[in-house]
């Protein structure tokens, strides 16, 4: 597994690392025990990032991950997690008193002393351009109480702006063959500012998978039933905001063009990872199974595999079918 400079901080994460949404809620059940399996998968393949976020599952994510990391001593992996969407997501609530408590709960569900990646979590444009915030979040890593701090966005305006701060570790953006928007602008521009970038949805809620079809249908408490049109969340985070059955024929097209053993999944993971700018691919699992198998993606990065081949069929399939109604977005 490729481990790649965590911006300026001194520490190493890996080319893929684990999204642990699917941990916490919003994807039907998971149990604790599987929970801790798929953590255990991904480490033993040599993932040493775990993404995480205060409210998934409220605090169940971070809670697992705290008590997986006491029972594997000397484990060098880095968590991320985020904080801000605990409350209303309105500017006002952004302030230091609410960053400490959200920290402090973080902390004890992590059950360590200092955080060593904190993201604002997708919070409004207004909280990303207002300089209090990042005056409060240089104030907590004086303290202590965050080792760094970075922002995952929704668009690519925060993105630019969040990128101007001068200590920004990491941002975060969904980034796929289905939104190729980052590459104009965002990914040159980390890339240059030492800023690590963390993509996320790599395989849009599961669509490039290559396992679904037009018919296919999801557990009433998925958020890929009941979010694809923004009811709960922006509707760019289910299936990356793309309508399903557009997305399952462009999956599909990609699907065909791939060599006998290489499974769409890992070509899509490995060709992200392989975008100059992006540090690490962050897929969720919700199974042992697939956690091995996505964090083996990375050996297409050592070879064996055309990455500019597939590159220009990404690029293909998405400028014919998606760019009209996806790259205006976000």
């Amino acid at each position: 597994m490729q481990q790649r400079p965590l911006s300026r901080t001194g520490r190493e994460v890996s080319a893929i690392g684990l999204g642990t949404w699917q941990l916490g809620a919003d994807w039907g059940d998971v149990s604790e025990d599987d929970a801790r399996a798929v953590l255990a998968a991904s480490a033993d393949a040599g993932v040493t990032l775990f993404d995480t976020a205060d409210v998934y599952g409220d605090g169940r994510s971070e809670q697992i991950i705290g008590s997986f990391l006491k029972s594997r001593s000397g484990a060098d992996i880095t968590v991320a997690t985020k904080m801000g969407r605990r409350e209303d997501q309105v500017p006002e609530n952004y302030v230091m008193e609410n960053f400490r408590g959200w920290l402090d709960r973080s902390r004890r569900l992590l059950d360590t002393e200092t955080l060593d990646l904190v993201q604002l979590h997708c919070p409004p444009s207004a909280v990303i351009d207002d300089d209090a915030t990042w005056d409060a979040l240089d104030q907590l890593v004086s303290e202590g109480v965050i080792a760094a701090y970075g922002a995952s966005v929704e668009t690519m305006d925060q993105a630019l702006s969040a990128l101007r701060r001068p200590n920004l570790t990491n941002l975060q953006i969904i980034f796929n063959p289905f939104r190729l928007k980052p590459l104009d602008e965002v990914l040159p521009l980390a890339a240059q500012k030492n800023v690590a970038v963390f993509a996320r949805v790599p395989l849009a809620s599961g669509l490039l998978s290559g396992k679904y079809s037009r018919s296919t249908t999801f557990a009433e408490n998925d958020h890929r039933s009941y979010n694809r049109n923004g009811e709960a969340f922006d509707k760019g985070e289910t299936f990356s905001g793309v309508p399903f059955d557009e997305g399952v024929a462009a999956a599909d097209e990609l699907k065909a063009s791939l060599p006998e053993g290489v499974t769409l999944p890992a070509a899509t993971l490995a060709w992200i990872a392989s975008r100059e700018g992006v540090t690490s691919v962050i897929p969720g699992a919700r199974s042992t199974q697939q956690a091995t198998a996505n964090a083996q993606a990375a050996d297409l990065l050592d070879g064996g595999f055309d990455l500019d081949a597939f590159d220009a069929l990404v690029r293909d399939v998405y400028n014919r079918r998606l760019r009209a109604e996806i790259h205006p977005q976000w």
